[in-house]
């Protein structure tokens, strides 16, 4: 009887590695899925393509980069200024990488198109402009109407 017991077991066993190397292989990114991962990320930019004529007349967020990205400069569809597009060179293949994607603050990708739209507001204006509050700090109208019925109990 223990000799059934311990086949039940050691094919219980295999069967769930089997499961666990189905699971892993269904889960696997594909080469496609990998490629689009790794895409051109564009912004176009209002200004003459010659004005960002090497990568020597990028804004520092772009240059920050370094070599980890490819930068692509080329002029806009019908001479609207200049599409101004980075990616990354090699995508990380590590466990790391899957704990990345976890963090969107750490995310590579992420950080690409932060680093081009900086680029592109200090190429526009002169400087990285921020918000001095979120949007939603402020009510709109129908906020302050509503709060103010809140206030004084239901009656307008």
């Amino acid at each position: 009887m223990t000799s059934n017991v311990k086949r039940v077991a050691g094919g219980l066993g295999l069967l769930a590695a089997g499961v666990g190397i189905a699971r892993w292989a269904a889960n696997r990114p594909t080469a496609r899925e990998r490629e689009l991962k790794n895409r051109w990320i564009m912004v176009t930019v209002n200004c003459s393509p010659q004005r960002l004529a090497s990568r020597s007349d990028l804004p520092e967020p772009i240059t920050r980069l370094g070599d980890a990205v490819d930068i692509k400069i080329a002029p806009a569809p019908g001479d609207r200024g200049t599409e101004l597009g980075a990616r990354l060179r090699d995508l990380p293949r590590t466990k790391v990488a899957g704990m990345v994607n976890r963090h969107p603050e750490e995310d590579p990708r992420r950080m690409v198109e932060q680093a081009l739209r900086d680029a592109k507001e200090i190429i526009e204006t002169g400087e990285v402009l921020r918000g001095d509050w979120p949007a939603a700090a402020q009510p709109a109208q129908a906020g302050k109407l509503l709060e103010f019925a809140g206030r004084r109990g239901g009656r307008l």
